[in-house]
């Protein structure tokens, strides 16, 4: 019913939905009901307006109630709203959509694998990178190298990559064989003397490369610039010694580019600010701006010659893989994205709100490091400054920011004390302005300051 209270609709909810990320508490507490979405502005059922600070999950990056992205999916959906994907079939959106990626994605990376999402692109990286190992008379080279804080997704094998450790003991053990090694986390990482803070975390690979035995290791994946994770933006020569001790032990380099592709970090892909690339990249999110889900992952010439080598069905599917309307919806987003520039609106966008968001917060004693690249930015709580100690986690004292905030009208996700601002590239300066009145004023009413 149209005129149902909000209450009303999160009782309904309580009844029979599981949430991702599930919370009774929380949910019945502190809910939602989101019924209207435009530009960077959500409404809940209760007529008030948030400013999606996040981009729904860093994903709507054109906004929400983008009609053309609508009339592409309605005209695909009249003409063929699916067919199989699997070898045998194909159809004209998704053929064009891998033609359309292979020309803004790196000049490597040339052939396509479409999924539902970062999740399913996570395990098929793995897969991949396994089978063509095998191929290679390498069948050893199982191992995954990730780092602490990636986030990669929650399918088991996803999850035992993504290093945030709140998502592992209910449903231990792990898939065995993926290693973590510590983030470049610039705020945080400490380097011995005599070597740069990157340098010096890169060599971390290295160091577990030859731990494990670099005959035993597939791949290092990692994303370029690490999101859900508090928007860790690492050092100008990390990357490129990375790549270094990849070629040196031949070990794959994938990027999780799930946050970072189709230009939110200034660039039109995240490894694009330090010239290196990869040997295969996963990609979503942005790649729909949220209208539809769909994923992928994308691999290098050489890679695609290795798999096209071998004899034996690849037996890897997904009944919605190369979907025509995901294809279509993606297809639009792309043109627009090009057609209004994005990378070059992150840049200039996420320079005036990092900018502003400083002015207006680094000198509080309680914020410790705001940071940022692109339309990227995060805020850090410390319970001292100097010391760059934390708040306990008991003191939740994230979470509590997000709820003034809320009553601020931003709605955003954020990392313990790690407050997460990703808003949708379209956003206008006064969106921008209006985030750093309301992060300023939300931070000074917590900590009960005017």
């Amino acid at each position: 019913m149209a005129d149902e209270s909000k209450q009303t609709l999160l009782d309904r909810d309580q009844a029979h939905l599981i949430h991702p990320l599930h919370n009774k508490q929380t949910h019945a507490a502190h809910g939602h009901v989101w019924v209207k979405g435009e530009g960077a502005i959500l409404t809940d059922a209760d007529g008030k307006e948030y400013i999606d600070a996040l981009s729904g999950l860093w994903n709507v990056v054109a906004g929400h109630g983008r009609t053309e992205i609508v009339e592409a999916a309605a005209k695909q959906m009249q003409i063929l709203p699916y067919v199989s994907g699997y070898a045998g079939s194909t159809n004209r959106p998704a053929i064009e959509l891998a033609e359309k990626i292979n020309e803004l994605t790196y000049p490597n990376i040339t052939r396509f694998f479409f999924t539902s999402g970062g999740g399913e692109s996570s395990d098929s990286c793995f897969k991949t990178a396994r089978y063509y190992w095998k191929l290679r008379g390498k069948p050893d080279k199982t191992k995954v190298i990730s780092r602490q804080w990636g986030y990669h997704g929650v399918t088991l094998a996803a999850m035992s990559a993504t290093g945030i450790s709140g998502y592992w003991p209910m449903f231990e053990p792990r898939v065995p064989g993926f290693i973590h090694i510590p983030s470049p986390y610039p705020y945080r990482y400490e380097a011995l003397p005599g070597v740069s803070q990157g340098i010096a975390a890169a060599n971390e690979l290295e160091q577990a490369i030859l731990r494990e035995g670099a005959d035993t290791v597939g791949m290092f994946f990692a994303e370029p610039i690490q999101g859900a994770g508090g928007v860790i933006v690492p050092q100008d020569d990390y990357w490129p010694r990375i790549r270094e001790i990849c070629d040196q032990y031949d070990v794959l380099l994938v990027t999780d580019e799930v946050i970072t592709g189709f230009g939110r970090t200034g660039k039109m892909f995240g490894l694009e600010h330090w010239g290196v690339q990869p040997d295969m990249i996963q990609f979503a999110k942005a790649v729909t701006s949220g209208y539809f889900p769909l994923g992928g992952i994308g691999i290098s010439d050489a890679i695609a010659a290795t798999l096209d080598s071998g004899e034996a069905v690849w037996m890897h599917a997904y009944t919605y893989s190369a979907h025509p309307v995901g294809c279509a919806v993606a297809l639009r987003n792309l043109e627009i994205i090009v057609a209004e520039d994005f990378p070059t609106q992150a840049a200039e966008k996420g320079e005036y709100l990092l900018k502003n968001l400083r002015a207006a917060l680094a000198d509080h004693p309680h914020v410790g490091e705001i940071r940022g690249k692109g339309l990227m930015t995060a805020i850090e709580l410390v319970r001292d400054k100097a010391t760059k100690e934390e708040f306990p986690a008991e003191d939740n004292m994230g979470a509590k920011l997000h709820l003034e905030t809320q009553k601020r009208g931003l709605f955003s996700r954020l990392r313990g004390d790690v407050f997460c601002i990703a808003p949708p590239v379209i956003s206008s300066r006064e969106i921008l302005d209006r985030i750093v009145e309301i992060m300023s004023d939300s931070v000074r009413a917590l900590f009960g300051e005017r």
